[in-house]
């Protein structure tokens, strides 16, 4: 990352989304400017470089030939300014429907109470596009949302960030995106129930997805999208998995038999179930192979299993429902949420120590950590009704949490129960399930710099948005 003051090219995100059978096509160059948001940058895609030569500028430049151009927004009602190269302008509202001239079109949106944005368009065809217009103060920008089957439980992008597989929770197994155009590509059953969690090999060839019903993991061929075989857990209701480093061994974590299972992928038996906290859940197998780190959501403990005697010992007792867990081996942490307490916390590897890192909003459900490890996202499912399937009394919510300090560097107002969430591998997509809306969203990501410079995006004003009016 480059540091801010200073102009810096942080990511380059070109990405078509397909809406509603809409081709979509956002390009994004984000500046690092302060006292910018990312969504008030216009992007530059496309552009001939300052550097090009002549016929390289010459082939840029496009013909002034008419072509329909269709412009909505979400909300609707935007103003739509339009400057074209030789400055004459078109102001009008979205949605917009017109011919116009072709050529390189300054476009920009305006909203009262939302973030401006601006970009360039290469109008050389007859185009549709469609934006989403982010709260003032945001400083992460909506890409798309996608339709998903029931209850999404988990999304996850493939190691080669090419793919999105969400887990549904009330279907029959999970369904495959494709992150480019946000199309379903596929869908994988596993017979009579659905996946709670989904997770892939280095390679990204394999994939595993859990089944709490049939307490068994299923091994799926990526590109085949079929599965190779059904691995028995021998626990109760399975649900959260983790390789090992070596790829040879599966950790699962069984909801109701309160043990977590040992698998070795060789041969497809479970070598011996470790006993552990109460209702286990989220797993971290170190490097090493020596330790499995397991949260215990029944009374909010974390617990460190010696993996060569099967010895379990308590780091933290909360009292609450500790979740999930993610890790940054590179800088030796370990992060955990709690469901109960509505907290983050986060574990020195070194000598086992936990201190708290930040308070989240209600009832926080799946974290995940930038490449960098600096940024802790945790999606918050929010007040719950009175039954989990039902909606609450208010929106859930997604917190960007610097893993540094534990300020809240960007807040964004969810949907009914967001669940599920992962950060691409590249560091510039985020994407939730809300997990009663049975959608995913994306999100661009902006850098780190941004974040820090940006005073706390909507930490602050997202609050008076989560109590449903």
């Amino acid at each position: 990352m480059r540091g801010a003051g200073r102009w810096t090219v942080a990511a380059a995100v070109v990405l078509a989304v397909a809406v509603a059978g809409v081709l979509v096509v956002t390009g994004r160059l984000e500046l690092g400017i302060p006292g910018t948001s990312t969504a008030d940058t216009a992007a530059r895609v496309g552009d001939a470089s300052p550097a090009a030569s002549p016929a390289e500028r010459r082939a840029a430049e496009i013909a002034p030939t008419p072509h329909r151009l269709e412009v909505t927004s979400d909300p609707p009602g935007a103003q739509l300014r339009i400057v074209r190269g030789d400055g004459s302008t078109t102001v009008a509202r979205t949605p917009f429907r017109r011919t116009v001239p072709g050529g390189r079109l300054q476009v920009t949106l305006v909203r009262p109470g939302y973030n401006r944005l601006s970009e360039q368009l290469a109008l050389d065809r007859d185009r549709t596009l469609h934006r989403w217009l982010d709260p003032v103060g945001l400083l992460h920008h909506k890409l798309g949302v996608v339709k998903a089957g029931p209850a999404p439980k988990q999304v996850a992008f493939t190691p080669d960030g090419r793919e999105m597989w969400v887990t549904l929770l009330g279907g029959h197994g999970l369904q495959v995106f494709d992150r480019a155009t946000l199309r379903r590509k596929a869908e994988v059953r596993l017979g009579r129930h659905g996946a709670v969690e989904v997770v892939f090999t280095r390679d990204g060839g394999t994939v595993y997805a859990s089944q709490m019903e049939s307490a068994s993991v299923f091994e799926i061929d990526r590109r085949t999208h079929r599965v190779r075989r059904q691995l028995p857990t021998k626990g109760v209701w399975s649900k959260v998995m983790a390789l090992s480093s070596d790829e040879r061994t599966m950790y699962v974590a069984n909801w109701v038999s309160n043990d977590v299972s040992e698998i070795d992928l060789a041969s497809g038996r479970v070598r011996r179930l470790l006993q552990t906290v109460g209702t286990p859940r989220g797993l971290y197998p170190t490097p090493d192979g020596k330790r499995l780190y397991v949260a215990g959501y029944a009374g909010g403990e974390l617990a460190s299993i010696d993996l060569g005697t099967g010895r379990s010992t308590t780091l933290l007792r909360t009292g609450g429902a500790i979740r999930h867990l993610v890790a940054d081996p590179d800088h030796g942490r370990l992060y955990a949420d709690d469901m109960g307490t509505d907290e983050a916390f986060v574990v020195d590897l070194r000598n086992g120590k936990v201190r708290k890192l930040a308070d989240t909003n209600s009832t926080p459900n799946t974290i995940d950590l930038s490449p960098d490890g600096r940024v802790l996202y945790v999606s918050n499912r929010g007040r719950n009704g009175s039954n989990y399937y039902l909606p609450g009394p208010e929106w859930g919510s997604v917190l960007a949490v610097d893993t540094g300090t534990g300020r809240i560097l960007d807040a964004i107002v969810g949907g009914n129960q967001p669940t599920g969430l992962d950060v691409s591998p590249d560091g510039r997509t985020l994407a939730y399930s809300d997990f009663l809306d049975d959608r995913v969203t994306l999100y661009a990501i902006p850098s780190y710099a941004t974040l820090a410079a940006g005073k706390g995006g909507r930490a602050r004003t997202h609050l008076a948005d989560l109590p449903k009016k």
